[in-house]
């Protein structure tokens, strides 16, 4: 008897799976090599780009949307805040042989990250994944901030601390983010994929132009994006949640 899903999902469902097995195998490097777990949630974020093209091109699937969200929350909640967790007790050097306030607030942040995620990816299904707008930072870019970060060398413990609390709000606040164009999601994915590939190429570059590239969009599209000049020209990219 065959499986369930056989004949009811597609390849961008398999994709999405993927991605979510992605996350979970970062979250287990993480503690052996904090670098190679975050290129693998590097690369679950190009998978989860990838879903939304191969929806488009051979059609999604009533699943496909719950699918999206539940992987995400391995890929853009958990294993980003496990990275995070792992950097920050390891740069203070703080044990796990007894329960200390650090330990507390470490496990705190991280896991109000874990829930902000969480909540961020269920309004976003209910409420804005057939709009050309979502609301609040989306989870795969915090996660791909924090990887690049990583990758880039930037991770003083306390300063990957705040970024991560300040994650806490931005993915649940009302700030407006635009769906990206497809001309600037291409030029973001091949920077992505080389920040991958090859992250200690000429001094860490393509980590470090992915980090600026996630920041100017966190800070600015809300309000100067340009691509909405275009947007009626160009077809929108979806499915960053």
């Amino acid at each position: 008897m065959l499986p369930r899903f056989v004949g009811r999902l597609g390849v961008a469902d398999a994709v999405t799976i993927a991605n979510a097995a992605l996350g979970f195998v970062a979250i287990v490097i993480a503690f052996v090599d904090i670098a190679l777990a975050a290129r693998l949630i590097l690369l679950a974020a190009i998978a989860d780009g990838l879903d939304g093209i191969l929806a488009r091109r051979y059609g999604g699937t009533d699943a496909g949307p719950y699918l999206d969200s539940l992987a995400d929350v391995a890929s853009f909640a958990v294993a980003p805040a496990v990275l995070a967790f792992v950097v920050v007790t390891d740069g203070l050097e703080i044990g796990f042989d007894a329960v200390t306030s650090e330990l507390l607030l470490v496990t705190a942040i991280c896991a109000l990250f874990v829930a902000s995620a969480v909540t961020r990816l269920g309004m976003y299904t209910a409420y804005d994944i057939s709009g050309n707008y979502t609301e609040g930072v989306q989870t795969t870019l915090a996660a791909t901030v924090l990887g690049a970060a990583i990758l880039a060398g930037e991770s003083e413990p306390w300063l990957v601390l705040a970024v991560t609390g300040a994650f806490c709000y931005l993915m649940v606040s009302r700030i407006q983010y635009p769906d990206l164009l497809a001309r600037d999601a291409g030029i973001m994915g091949i920077v992505h994929a080389l920040a991958i590939l090859i992250p200690d190429f000429a001094g860490r570059t393509f980590p470090y132009a992915l980090l600026t590239l996630g920041i100017a969009y966190m800070l600015l599209s809300p309000w100067f994006y340009w691509g909405d000049r275009e947007r009626r020209a160009e077809p929108e990219l979806h499915g960053n949640a």
